[in-house]
């Protein structure tokens, strides 16, 4: 699978979570709730322990793949942000694009999901550089 460097995994994957605590809080947090038609009583009747812990995990998955994929093909370090913003940008907003097509979505909601998800890869890439 080749080198992995857990420091930099596990620091990426909280890259990604805080770009995800400013961005859905300061940055476009009552815009995303107009989006999601969400009223303050729904978010706050959830288990947001369990929903940061699963969000935290599956950063965790996505930061595994990219460094993988980064160790495994030597890339340079203008490669590394190339790919992590590439894979934002190219993999991971497209697939949720299709599915909101079919939810129904808001283009407002996809664009504040589908910007967050770049510049999440983005802060992930810039840990990884911070690595090499």
């Amino acid at each position: 699978m080749g080198e992995i460097n857990l420091w930099a995994v596990l620091l990426g994957a909280l890259a990604f979570f805080l770009v995800g605590a400013i961005w859905y809080g300061v940055l476009f947090g009552k815009a995303w709730q107009k989006a999601t038609g969400m009223s303050d009583d729904q978010l706050q009747g959830t288990n947001m322990p369990l929903i940061f812990g699963l969000t935290y995990l599956a950063e965790l998955v996505i930061a595994l793949t990219l460094w993988h994929a980064i160790a495994r093909s030597g890339a340079s370090d203008r490669a590394v942000m190339m790919m992590a913003v590439g894979f934002g940008a190219t993999i991971m907003a497209p697939a949720v694009g299709i599915n909101y097509l079919y939810l129904r979505k808001t283009l407002t909601h996809f664009l504040i999901d589908a910007g967050h998800l770049i510049v999440g890869m983005a802060a992930m890439g810039g840990v990884f550089l911070f690595f090499r």
